[in-house]
């Protein structure tokens, strides 16, 4: 799966992945209004990926449904559409804008954005708020809903445990680490909301134990997400108990990569004597630590 801002407002990308190259295809967050999204910088890279404060910009909802869902009308993959708000009430009114679109095959609701709000991710800290976001959208859609959490939480499985309760169907585990970045020469923050969201893969070993909580916590399928710029890491989410991962920050230096994956990871299980992808899932709590 592609990870939600990292692969285009549309297909935008597909010479460098054809579409049926892709298990699902999830949107750049989408809110009911148009947003301008935060003041320049807002990006810098990083000795290990890059921070960005972009704020969900986006054109709202009105301009996806006439000018975006109709390019990805006919597309040989899985549409997810991710969906944010300012308030729970507005999540579940955007997800009821949008149920009745054709093509929309489920929704991720972006909870954990730390791009907006100061960093003060409202809607990921708090399990029972959690819980009546995603119970809001339920009510309004039976669209699969998929909660995207963030890993800036001290019990990330309580987290889980609440969107399962409020009706999700799986979970993304995770969402981008906070991070900060200044020149002490001048004293200067690198992005002008000063903090903003860590990716790459520098947070694959953070992403990784998230994901692990979740899938212990939970019934319903885990998602991971989070420094994924090989097959090899495609399959240790997949050990750790998750059903399907996304591809982020990675598109950004090697925009063909997820077009290369499967075979890749089809040749990684050949080579390691695997006949089945199922065979590796949840490996990890079926064998011993290394000595």
């Amino acid at each position: 799966m592609s990870a939600s801002g990292t692969f285009g407002h549309g297909l935008e990308m597909r010479h460098f992945v054809p579409p049926e190259k892709l298990g699902a295809w999830v949107s750049k967050t989408v809110t009911m209004r148009p947003r301008h999204g935060n003041p320049a910088p807002r990006i810098q890279e990083t000795e290990a990926g890059f921070l960005n404060s972009i704020g969900l910009e986006n054109r709202g909802v009105e301009s996806y449904v006439s000018d975006t869902l109709p390019s990805l009308s006919g597309i040989a993959s899985v549409i997810v559409t991710n969906i944010g708000g300012h308030t729970p009430e507005s999540f579940a009114e955007i997800a009821a804008y949008l149920t009745g679109q054709e093509g929309i095959h489920a929704f991720e609701v972006n909870l954990s954005c730390p791009n907006v709000d100061q960093g003060r991710l409202p809607f990921s800290t708090d399990p029972p708020v959690a819980e009546a976001i995603m119970a809001g959208v339920r009510e309004v859609t039976d669209k699969p809903i998929f909660a995207k959490l963030s890993p800036n939480v001290t019990r990330i499985g309580d987290m889980a445990v609440a969107v399962e309760a409020g009706g999700a169907d799986g979970i993304t585990a995770v969402n981008t680490l906070l991070g900060m970045g200044v020149d002490w020469r001048t004293g200067a923050p690198a992005l002008a909301t000063k903090m903003g969201g860590y990716s790459g893969v520098g947070m694959k070993p953070v992403a990784l134990r998230c994901a692990y909580e979740c899938v212990r916590a939970v019934k319903i399928p885990v998602i991971g997400c989070g420094g994924v710029r090989t097959a090899g890491d495609v399959l240790e989410f997949l050990a750790v108990g998750c059903r399907a991962v996304q591809v982020g920050t990675a598109n950004f230096s090697d925009p063909g990569l997820m077009a290369r994956l499967p075979e890749e990871i089809a040749g990684l299980l050949s080579d390691a004597g695997f006949e089945s992808l199922e065979e590796v899932i949840g490996r990890v709590d079926r064998v011993p630590a290394h000595a």
